[in-house]
Formats: C-alpha cells, structure tokens, sequence
C-alpha cells in the first residue's frame, strides 16, 4: 500500500526577467539536499528558466506553479497563461524549434527532452505545460494515476487545505481537508485530518469520519471529503462540509454531495453514498477555493492527459482568488 500526502505549489508571477531568476533559486535551494548530481541540477535550471522565459516573452498573465515533492525527490513545474495559445503544439515542442532568441536552450522541445514528464496544452484562451524533473537514474515511471494542485490564500505562507490518496492494487482511498479559515491554525486542523487518515486509509468511510470528527476537536475544525474506489464496486463517499466532488467522462459528469456541517465541531452520523464510475472517467476533488459552478465541458479534451494538468487548469480557470484552492484528481487504473 502506497500513501502519498499533499504537497503546496509556490505561485510565481512572471511579471519580468527577475521573476524568472527568483523561480530557478528557488528550485536550486530546494534540492541542494537531495544529493543531485550536477547534470540533474542543470537540467532542473534549464526548465525553469526555459519556461519562464517563453512566459515572459509570449505570455499574458503568466505564472509558474512550483511544487517541492520531497518524499519522491521531485520538483513538479507547471506554467500557465492567458495568451492567444500557441498555434501549432506539435512543431512548438519539436526539439531545435525555439520560441524565442536568446534564451539558453531551445525553446518546449529542449523543456520535452530534459524533463522527465511532459504535457501541453493549447487553446484559445491561453496555454498549461507541466514538467516533472526527477533524478535521471531513477529511469522512467508509470503514468501518473494522480495529480494535485494546492495554493495557499493570497498573503499566506501556509495552505489550510490538505489532502492525501492511498493506492493498494486497483483499490483508492482519498481524503481533501479544508481547514475552517486559512492561515497556520487552518492547516493544523486539515492535516489533523491527514494525520487520521493515513493510520487507517482504507477503514470503513463511518470510522474514518468518526475518527476525523474526534481528532479534531482540539483545532478549529475542517470541511471534509473523504472516498474509496475500485475497478469492481464503483465509488462510495462521505464528508462534511464544502469539499466537492465530480466524476467527469466523455458522456457522463456526477456530482458527489455531502452532509453540511464542520468535522471536529458539529457533524451528523456520516451518510455515505455512492455512484458507478463509467469507463475512462476521472474523479475530481476540490475545495471552495475553487467556483462550484464549472463545467465539465471545460476539462473534456484533457481528460486522457496527465491528471496534474487537469487539476492546474482547474485551478487557474475557477480559483475565487481570495482563499486557499485545492484540486485532485485521480484516474481510474488502465
């Protein structure tokens, strides 16, 4: 059984060439303890600085979302914008086809070549690309059944959102906490959830709740979502509060409801549900940091791409701006 608790991305704004050299010292502080090798470091440098650069250059309202994976010794790099889009992807990200002169690589192809994940997406209303870098001799891994995005409210050092999934075979538990308020006394209580969650993941959805509801009465309380699901007997779930769900397909787009109420303050005898997962479907988790009110048509052509870049755009379409925003998604296993 794997548990993997959530990590926070650090928004850049890419508002001039100091933006960009702040990102990439970031980054280099962050794995100096990592014991990279040189060449993993330089990589790591190059797409920062390759995808901030195009940002700089071509972008309108351009930002690099960083995230520090400390257990899987990795640094996840997602830019985004609100720009015309990029006309032909496929060229764009041909290596020796640059975006711009006088940057120290070669444009989406060198930030393909040397990251170890890659994805892209165009449109209209601007461009995602998310990069992975991990050290080489790690070699190359599935494809990722999971991805997150978290960003703490404006003005906040720390995210009063977490979250956790754990995988055992084809089985998923997941849990999102949204820490009533934001700030530090925010986030103890979302990770006090976490902490519950992961001495047990896969414990009936009742005791999970019940024991996050005792759990956290020393803390100002949390709204909760918490799920399981497999490839045989669908999805349950149950929470409290404003955490929400939706199953989204090509065809289908199913709402998770939950009970009101503040886990660890006042919550009902947990009512649990549930709902068959059609084939291909992604499940999507996210916290009132984000608009309820978006469509799943929005997120129907990144449906068969990397579940991070479904959560950033997300994300960056429907955060309300004013608090902290969480989104996970996860696929169903192949």
């Amino acid at each position: 059984m794997e548990v993997i608790r959530s990590w926070i991305h650090r928004p850049f704004q890419i508002t001039d060439a100091s933006c960009v050299g702040e990102a990439r010292r970031y980054c280099a502080r962050a794995v100096q303890d990592w014991d990279w090798s040189e060449v993993d470091a330089g990589r790591l440098s190059l797409v920062v600085t390759e995808l901030g650069t195009n940002l700089l250059r071509h972008a309108v309202q351009g930002e690099l979302w960083i995230a520090i994976k400390n257990a899987a010794l990795e640094v996840e790099i997602i830019a985004l914008d609100k720009g015309p889009g990029i006309a032909d992807v496929q060229r764009a990200i041909q290596d020796g086809v640059s975006t711009g002169s006088g940057s120290p690589g070669t444009g989406l192809g060198a930030i393909r070549r040397l990251a170890n994940d890659f994805s892209i997406h165009s449109s209209g209303a601007g461009t995602l690309c998310l990069a992975r870098v991990r050290p080489a001799a790690q070699g190359p891994l599935a494809p990722p059944r999971l991805g997150a995005v978290s960003l703490a409210a404006p003005g906040e050092t720390v995210c009063g959102d977490a979250w956790a999934v754990a995988f055992d075979g084809d089985k998923v538990s997941l849990v999102v906490a949204d820490g009533l308020g934001h700030g530090p006394h925010a986030a103890v209580a979302a990770n006090a959830a976490l902490d519950v969650f992961a001495s047990n993941p896969f414990a009936s959805l009742q005791a999970l709740l019940n024991d996050a509801h005792a759990g956290l009465q020393a803390t100002r309380g949390a709204a909760l979502l918490v799920l399981q699901m497999d490839d045989t007997s669908g999805l349950q779930y149950a929470g409290a509060g404003n955490v929400m769900g939706r199953v989204i397909s090509g065809v289908s787009d199913k709402s998770l409801m939950t009970q009101h109420g503040t886990v660890g303050v006042q919550v009902r005898r947990p009512d649990v549900a549930s709902i068959e997962v059609p084939a291909h479907a992604v499940t999507v988790v996210h916290s009132d940091g984000i608009a309820s009110r978006w469509k799943a048509d929005s997120l129907v052509p990144l449906l068969q791409r990397d579940p991070a870049l479904i959560a950033a755009a997300l994300l960056w379409q429907h955060t309300r701006g004013r608090d902290d925003a969480t989104v996970v998604v996860v696929k169903q296993g192949e």
